[in-house]
């Protein structure tokens, strides 16, 4: 069998094989973050994947970056979230809700007129960033004050309540990809003096504290971590990322997490000359005692492949599930992958969403298979 296909323990959570959705912004929430019906359908045309990880979840008013992404703090976004998870247990499915503040990675447009919030006043120092009124250049942010601080970390542990409510298996905090924990990590867009600032230690603090509180929450069986170490999406850049995520993995081991996913740098960003050349699987994952699970760019023969040099146990897979709805399926009888219609990604409605075909059944007539 392929090994994609085994089945695996994930803590508590008996999974059906090792392929793991991938959070993926899909921006069809309404202007109130709340999903709809068609969610549900897109979610549940997917629950064959071993483990779907929600896209990312506003945790707070405060922390949206971008339009019609949704949210995990209201009572009606709950209640919408509630018909989601139902759909996919429905279909014998695993679902955890991706926790999100994206901190500087926003624009006032989409935010009552409110600056973006970061650990420092520091600006995205290129590209432009989409919003319900096109690209604009990326703003200078406000940086938080300490009390902020205190209060975001607490707005987590609610965001990780409610989504127990809405009846996700568990969270998984996306530290990852250039959002508000990736920035207080990184001193291209941390330069503070106090406590969350400076040394590893202090860099680590915010993401540490925001762990403790979502295993205080949901308990360590029930909460992940996405990193991205090598991934310098959204200015991110750190003077050594080598002893930065050695600490904080060494530090994630000692909280005994359900999962940490590692997200493979892109060559969309360039790295810093003083980043090493090595995976960042073999790097960082070769750390971590808690399951690993691979992430970005993976088809199924690499995927394969990973698996097989035994640090990863599962691998998830991002854009072949938008156009795939079975891609497990697919995999097993190795059949060609439908291309997505890019176009289609963050623009709201069934095309592109919902209405990707499945594969057609294989028929059986006379005793023969055709």
């Amino acid at each position: 069998m392929l090994e994609l296909l085994k089945p695996i323990n994930l803590g508590p959570i008996s999974v059906k094989n090792r392929i793991v959705m991938a959070a993926m912004t899909r921006s069809r929430a309404d202007r109130n973050g709340v999903v709809g019906e068609m969610t549900a359908r897109y979610y549940a045309q997917r629950a064959g994947a071993g483990l779907i990880i929600s896209e990312a979840i506003n945790i707070s008013e405060q922390a949206i970056g971008s339009p019609h992404t949704p949210g995990l703090y209201t009572a009606e976004q709950v209640e919408a979230w509630k018909k989601v998870t139902a759909s996919v247990h429905a279909k014998g499915g695993v679902i955890f809700a991706q926790l999100w503040h994206t901190g500087r990675v926003g624009h006032s447009v989409d935010r009552k007129g409110e600056l973006p919030v970061a650990p420092s006043a520091i600006a995205i120092p290129q590209g432009q960033h989409h919003t319900s009124r096109g690209v604009q250049p990326y703003e200078t942010p406000r940086a938080l004050s300490v009390p902020e601080i205190k209060s975001i970390v607490r707005d987590y542990a609610q965001a990780a309540r409610n989504a127990l409510e809405a009846g996700f298996d568990g969270v998984e905090l996306h530290g990852a990809n250039g959002y508000l924990p990736n920035q207080f990590l990184a001193e291209s867009a941390n330069q503070r003096t106090d406590e969350y600032g400076g040394s590893v230690e202090n860099r680590s603090r915010f993401i540490l504290e925001v762990i403790d509180e979502l295993i205080a929450v949901a308990g360590h069986e029930r909460v992940g971590v996405k990193l991205s170490p090598l991934h310098c999406y959204a200015g991110i850049a750190l003077a050594d990322p080598v002893s930065t995520f050695t600490y904080l993995i060494g530090e994630i081991n000692k909280r005994n997490l359900l999962f940490v996913e590692l997200k493979r740098r892109s060559p969309l960003y360039p790295a810093p000359v003083h980043y090493p050349t090595q995976d960042e699987i073999s790097l960082f994952g070769s750390l971590s005692q808690v399951t690993v699970i691979a992430n970005s760019g993976y088809n199924r023969e690499t995927a394969g492949q990973e698996l097989d040099r035994g640090i990863a146990r599962m691998v998830s897979f991002g854009t072949p599930f938008i156009s795939n709805p079975d891609l497990p399926e697919r995999f097993a009888l190795n059949a060609l992958l439908a291309p997505s219609d890019q176009k289609t990604w963050y623009v709201g409605g069934e095309k592109g969403y919902t209405d990707y075909s499945f594969l057609e059944p294989v028929k059986e007539v006379t005793g023969q298979i055709i």
